[in-house]
């Protein structure tokens, strides 16, 4: 709880408070939201949603001014400037208190992000001059711990990060073993550097409003720009793969590019910096937005046993192959290949 008196200018009480439990009707969006407004010890309204930001929509409370007109409405509420004034206030309060709590009381802090943390991170957005302080707030499950639970700071990242890094590199799926397993971090696992992983449903949309925190880009793997082959020695013969590759299947991907990034996996997709992910994608989806259909870069491992095999292929067999590659990585990523019942066929095939 956080209780505050500001005198001045404008003078006003609050007493607010941060529950333990979510309450049930948290993601209902028109269920009343605010705290008790008092004007003058005069009880005004239940729910002023004027004095705290959609995001902090959890905190219960009491303001009590002495300076707004007894007879306000919700309509005045609306533009006068004191409201502002006091929102501005009672939001720095409240995080404040938070990052106290973070840094005082982690395991107490871990608790309430596991109840609340989904609606913070609406904060950048709603709140972009509080953003990077809302930043502060949140934890992310990491390669660093391999664990199953948010519990990195980005603020703790910098501090692990070699010191002519300039990106927090960050991986997004649907769970914690998809993304931990993607191979879009193969490459950056094998050079020992750190990977956010994150698997809300949000993340995606999160991480496009935010973009960078404390000077540092926040780069995601499966967008990260590539290096264009002529910068990497390939032989002719390789060089006569990738153009078959690129041939059969043409409108599917904008380019196929020899990975820089793939250890263990075979091949995977890579979307335009700005373009939607899968995880987004869905989401917009779901809301009945037309999305046009991507055309991915597709990226492949020659060294690995599956790309050689391309080389005893021949016709039919090889479009056949490369298109078994290619919903592999769709797999890889997230998604479901157009057929599923064809790349099990063919599965069955290559195992066989």
């Amino acid at each position: 709880w956080m209780h505050n008196k500001v005198e001045g200018k404008q003078e006003y009480s609050s007493l607010l408070f941060i529950p333990k439990k979510s309450p049930y009707d948290l993601w209902n969006r028109d269920t009343p939201r605010g705290i008790k407004l008092f004007i003058q010890r005069v009880f005004i309204m239940d729910d002023a949603a004027h004095f705290l930001p959609l995001y902090l929509r959890f905190v219960k409370g009491v303001v009590d001014s002495s300076d707004l007109p007894l007879n306000v409405s919700r309509e005045i509420l609306q533009d006068h400037p004191l409201v502002d004034s006091i929102k501005k206030g009672l939001s720095k309060r409240v995080l404040d208190t938070l990052k106290k709590m973070q840094k005082d009381k982690p395991e107490e802090y871990k608790k309430f992000w596991k109840e609340f943390g989904l609606v913070i991170k609406e904060g950048p957005a709603e709140d972009y001059e509080n953003s990077e302080s809302i930043a502060e707030l949140f934890l992310f499950s990491s390669t660093a711990s391999d664990e199953d639970s948010p519990n990195t700071t980005l603020d703790q990242y910098i501090e692990r990060m070699n010191d002519d890094s300039d990106k927090i590199y960050f991986s997004i799926a649907d769970t914690f073993e998809a993304a931990i397993n993607s191979p879009h971090i193969e490459g950056l696992k094998s050079e020992g550097k750190e990977v956010l992983l994150l698997t809300d449903r949000i993340d995606e949309w999160l991480m496009a409003n935010l973009m960078e925190y404390k000077g540092k880009e926040l780069a995601n793997v499966a967008k990260e720009e590539i290096k264009p082959n002529e910068d990497k020695k390939i032989s002719k013969s390789d060089q006569e793969i990738i153009s078959k590759v690129k041939k059969h299947l043409g409108d599917k991907v904008s380019d196929v590019i020899v990975s820089s990034r793939l250890v263990d996996s075979a091949s995977c997709i890579l979307l335009p910096k700005h373009e939607p992910g899968s995880q987004l994608r869905k989401i917009l989806e779901a809301a009945g937005q037309d999305i046009a259909s991507s055309q991915p870069i597709f990226e492949i491992n020659l060294k690995h046993k599956l790309l050689k095999k391309l080389n005893t292929l021949k016709g039919k067999q090889f479009n056949s192959f490369v298109d078994f590659l290619y919903d592999y990585a769709i797999i890889a990523e997230g998604g479901s290949p157009r057929d599923p019942a064809k790349y099990l066929r063919q599965l069955d095939k290559y195992l066989a």
